[in-house]
């Protein structure tokens, strides 16, 4: 974490990229579903695993994402993630893959907590307030 901020690192490997060795666009989907995985690993680990033994899960309820600039094989990238709200059944983030200064692709993500039977519930609120220092209302990530 940097001032709130998770960042993780990503090396550009063959497989991520198409046969022009750009990195595939459905691509930084994975790399910002592995970041935010990380992150919460980070901040929540204990509340997640309570989380996760009372059946409960988080799925993708919404997702958009703004292509700037590509990323090409053997680079060095990183995924900032930022929360931006954790309330009721939802976390809101936002997820910008970098390279160096240059922003390559701005992710806004919304999940939403579900049961095993595929309900929405609450956030637990020992998860909620593990986060509650990690969340920011602005969505620039720094």
């Amino acid at each position: 974490m940097r001032d709130g901020c998770h960042v993780f690192p990503i090396r550009v490997y063959y497989e991520d990229t198409d046969a022009a060795g750009v990195v595939y666009y459905a691509n930084y989907l994975r790399f910002a579903e592995r970041a935010r995985t990380e992150m919460l690993r980070l901040v929540a680990e204990q509340p997640m695993r309570a989380m996760a033994a009372d059946g409960a899960a988080f799925v993708v309820r919404r997702c958009a994402l703004d292509y700037r600039a590509p990323a090409h094989l053997d680079e060095s990238i990183e995924v900032r993630s930022r929360l931006v709200a954790a309330k009721g059944a939802t976390l809101v983030a936002r997820q910008t893959v970098m390279r160096a200064a240059d922003v390559l692709v701005e992710i806004d993500v919304e999940v939403a907590c579900m049961t095993r039977a595929g309900r929405p519930t609450r956030v637990p609120a020992a998860l909620r307030d593990a986060l509650t220092p990690f969340t920011h209302s602005r969505k620039e990530p720094s």
